[in-house]
């Protein structure tokens, strides 16, 4: 009889181990049922009706790549950029407190569109001239590659506000963590490096995600610009069939698709390293 009770207490145990409770489960995100649901619904519409929504997906699935490439380049670019300005954004050096400050003002006043155009047609002209100027053939018969132009105009759009967001994460920290570490040895750059910005980080991870999504529905803006985005391509298919309705219910649900992932990812990055209370 007690080694019957000891062999059901055993598999009890083994099965309290193995399967996921009540509480992982309430952990688990809901909202990736959001997901399965577009992605059901694209697979849908692609076998149900193929022509044309097969067509469609077929002639815009180039396009995905490069909106996927174009965001994740500019957001690795921002972070990096973003960085450094929010750093001099808390530098009590006068000199690169001011310049930066100057950066953020400015590019924060201009909207992204307009800031596209600059780099794609202002920026290719002013080296022309250049060369024309100073006689440098290189210069003078330079032209603008569209995808570089456009994550170049992105990354120092978008790097403008995260420094204003990576500024509210070290300044929302107290004094003392700084002082703190400074007490133990560590010079400025280390105590930013291993104190302050980790715990910055953290609290700022959730308007990081939120901008990582905003930057990849912004980036159908590129489509102006010469790049053959999801957008670009979408439009490209419209003007030839003239079927908008189908066309863009398709290029949407990519979007969305991409932009609930992108979430859930982000959400996912948020619970791994938030504190615990």
């Amino acid at each position: 009889m007690q080694s019957k009770n000891i062999k059901k207490n055993t598999t009890n145990s083994w099965i309290d181990k193995n399967l996921p409770q009540v509480g992982e489960l309430s952990r688990i995100d809901a909202w990736w049922g959001l997901v399965i649901i577009v992605l059901l619904l694209i697979i849908l519409l692609v076998t149900l009706v193929p022509q044309p929504f097969s067509r469609i997906l077929n002639y815009v699935s180039d396009g995905v790549i490069i909106t996927l490439v174009v965001t994740l380049t500019s957001f690795i670019l921002t972070m990096i950029l973003g960085l450094l300005c929010g750093l001099g954004r808390v530098s009590k050096n006068k000199l690169i407190y001011g310049v930066v400050s100057v950066y953020v003002e400015v590019v924060r006043g201009i909207p992204l569109l307009v800031q596209l155009m600059v780099w794609y047609f202002a920026f290719p002209a002013i080296i022309i001239n250049l060369g024309k100027t100073l006689n440098y053939e290189p210069f003078e018969t330079y032209l603008a590659n569209p995808i570089m132009m456009a994550i170049i105009g992105i990354s120092i759009c978008y790097a403008a506000y995260m420094a204003e967001i990576v500024r509210a994460g070290i300044e929302a920290l107290p004094a003392g963590q700084m002082e703190a570490a400074r007490s133990l040895g560590m010079t400025q750059p280390q105590a930013m490096r291993y104190i302050i910005l980790p715990q910055a980080y953290r609290t700022i991870m959730p308007a990081i995600g939120n901008e990582f999504i905003t930057l990849l529905k912004d980036s159908s803006l590129v489509s102006v610009v010469a790049v053959a985005d999801l957008t670009r391509r979408g439009r490209e298919f419209m003007s030839t069939t003239f079927l908008p309705i189908e066309t863009w219910l398709m290029v949407a649900l990519i979007y969305l698709l991409m932009t609930l992932i992108a979430a859930r990812i982000v959400k996912l990055l948020e619970n791994k390293t938030k504190l615990e209370k």
